[in-house]
């Protein structure tokens, strides 16, 4: 069964999935991120998600690299440091402010 962690989330669609593990320090520094600027995700712990599993490799061509963030027009980030998801974030939104 997946362990989403929806939190996160208000009543909207959120803006991103991201796929981690619950060991992995960039995952937590990603999220910590997100958390900090108030972005919705759904979390997808890939320990507990073959089906998300699979989907992530799907995208990384067999491997599974943590954090893979995937947002709804299908662009997706792996192992992004903090200044390319703030990067990317700013495309998405325009009008969150990620300075930090």
């Amino acid at each position: 069964m997946a362990t989403r962690d929806l939190a996160h989330r208000d009543d909207a669609e959120p803006e991103l999935v991201v796929y981690g593990t619950g060991w992995c320090p960039d995952v937590r520094r990603s999220r910590a991120l997100l958390d900090t600027a108030g972005i919705a995700y759904d979390y997808v712990d890939l320990d507990e998600d073959r089906a998300a599993t699979e989907f992530v490799r799907g995208l990384q061509q067999g491997q599974r690299r943590v954090p893979t963030l995937r947002w709804p027009d299908g662009s997706f980030l792996v192992e992004p440091t903090d200044d390319q998801l703030r990067t990317h974030l700013n495309r998405a939104t325009r009008t969150v402010d990620l300075a930090g």
